[in-house]
């Protein structure tokens, strides 16, 4: 089917909702890659059609910086040497709650069981999983890896809106075949961010991003974290 057939497709067709559902429901965090290499051209045109998300009085907030070769390394090295060095993390932004409530607490755990367990990694094996941890910095080796910022005085709503954004880029890569992981760990330093890649304290570094083909051997890219049933979270009110 061409791209031309697509877009004649009406939004509720047969077609058109099966698409979008194993778009949707295949869509996962991809944490070893191939070298297979990401075509250039593809970027640009993904973000294009990213930008396409709501955002409130269409002030698209977010930037996109892709990093490369020696710059790439030396941030990766800087982090790598920040964490092992045991600073605080101070993130431009709050990401979790503080208190984090049990419920919460509980997803957390999960998820972490789910992917260190994949990895044979247990609980008492804090080397492996310090090292796993740690290629969050490296992006996951990735070919493609991208540093995402929001400028400092955009309102809470804005980083609504990037996430949206940031959604439509991942479920652009895998129309196009492609594993993402967004990293929140990279904002854990920003100062080291903004220091390497010469940003001022005006722009504030809300996440990382890996792109690539994900390795179909990896046990980690097998790893299905549970999503909350919709009973759980959808009330109806007449």
């Amino acid at each position: 089917m061409t791209t031309k057939d697509m877009h004649s497709l009406r939004a509720d067709t047969p077609v058109a909702v099966q698409g979008w559902s194993s778009l949707a429901d295949g869509r996962c965090s991809t944490r070893r890659f191939t070298d297979r290499p990401v075509p250039d051209e593809w970027i640009p045109q993904m973000l294009k059609e990213a930008r396409r998300a709501p955002s409130g009085a269409n002030l698209q907030p977010g930037e996109f910086i892709r990093i490369e070769g020696a710059a790439r390394q030396r941030l990766s090295d800087r982090l790598v040497e920040t964490y092992r060095g045991g600073a605080p993390q101070n993130e431009d932004y709050s990401y979790f709650p503080v208190p984090m409530p049990m419920t919460l607490r509980r997803r957390q755990v999960a998820a972490a069981q789910a992917l260190y367990g994949a990895l044979g990694a247990e609980r008492d094996d804090q080397e492996a999983r310090r090292a796993q941890f740690e290629r969050n910095f490296r992006f996951f080796d990735a070919p493609v890896a991208l540093v995402i910022t929001i400028d400092a005085r955009m309102g809470s709503g804005c980083y609504m809106d990037l996430g949206m954004c940031l959604y439509g880029f991942m479920l652009a890569a895998a129309a196009r075949g492609l594993g993402s992981c967004a990293i929140g760990a990279l904002a854990s330093y920003p100062h080291v961010v903004r220091d390497v890649l010469g940003l001022d304290i005006g722009q504030s570094i809300v996440c990382g991003l890996s792109i690539g083909y994900a390795d179909p051997s990896a046990p980690e890219n097998k790893v299905r974290t549970v999503r909350r049933d919709v009973s759980e979270f959808l009330r109806v009110v007449r």
